[in-house]
């Protein structure tokens, strides 16, 4: 499967170094100390306690260094890609061996479990989850399975992105356009717990949903039922090609705080400039995912 960045990776052992040491709030965390335990140099350990520092679990002060805001066994431990339940590995080895072409066609729940060595209960589980969250379906006659449509190649997902470029920004400049108060209020919390941790802490099925539901809840917004019907198929269709992306979680900050500003335009009721901004983010993104060039 694919790894995390170095980056990602490090902060991720890092955090789990400091659960296990049970530091205290306000620990001070330097660079040698975690470079040692980690078995590797000082700069990339610095890249990654500024990214622990960017979401919130470390803060850096100047002349003094990096201290640790929380007590560390309140952080969760990190999905990242780590194989820490069998039914979650699975899970995510099933997605990527489809997205990567390795698992295709139908299947059974038997091959399932021989496959990816789970028990008959566990491969249920597995599957019983996958076509709740409509990854695959049931053949004719109800024997075996097989995946639903999602996007597996670098051009159907630029093509996901540009087709979003035009919907989303289209959704905030509907005349039905209303704010919902209490899903504001919700997604602004959320957004705002990514960058205090969530970013590194959350499994990767709910940190993609966090970030799916934001879309989704703007264009509802709109009114237009069809605009929210657009955004909730690419979110499905999407979904196991943006697991593999979300094993690098050095980028998702700033993506988490360009939500929280667009949450301020459309409160202020600056719509036009909510549009066009949630075009460039798309447009932003798309590029940092597919490594096709963003719009001037």
């Amino acid at each position: 499967m694919p790894r995390p960045n170095l980056t990602t990776s490090l902060a991720t052992r890092l955090v789990d170094l400091m659960r296990r040491g049970g530091l205290a709030e306000g620990a001070h965390i330097t660079e040698q100390w975690a470079a040692d335990e980690l078995d590797v140099s000082r700069t990339p350990v610095r890249k990654a306690m500024l990214f622990l520092t960017e979401v919130g679990i470390l803060e850096r002060v100047p002349q003094r260094g990096f201290f640790l805001t929380r007590d560390a066994s309140t952080l969760g431990r990190p999905d990242a890609g780590l194989a820490e339940d069998v039914e979650e590995s699975a899970y995510f080895q099933i997605a990527d061996d489809h997205v990567g072409g390795r698992f295709t066609g139908s299947f059974t729940a038997a091959d399932i479990a021989r496959r990816y060595r789970l028990t008959p209960r566990q491969a249920d589980r597995v599957l019983s989850r996958m076509e709740a969250e409509d990854l695959l379906r049931r053949r004719t006659g109800g024997r075996g399975w097989e995946f639903q449509h999602v996007m597996a190649t670098v051009a159907a997902h630029d093509q996901s992105y540009r087709f979003r470029m035009i919907v989303e920004p289209a959704a905030l400049l509907e005349p039905g356009f209303t704010v919902d108060a209490a899903a504001f209020a919700l997604h602004r919390r959320q957004q705002k717990e990514l960058l205090r941790g969530d970013i590194l802490l959350l499994p990767r099925a709910e940190l993609f949903q966090v970030n799916a539901s934001f879309h989704e809840m703007l264009a509802g917004c709109s009114g237009n039922q069809f605009l929210l019907d657009a955004v909730r198929r690419q979110n499905r269709l999407r979904r196991l090609i943006e697991y593999r992306h979300q094993l690098d979680r050095s980028r998702l900050a700033d993506q988490a705080r360009e939500h929280l500003r667009l949450l301020d335009l459309v409160e202020r009721g600056d719509m036009e400039e909510a549009s066009t901004f949630l075009g460039r983010h798309l447009d932003n993104v798309r590029s940092i995912k597919t490594g096709a060039r963003a719009r001037d």
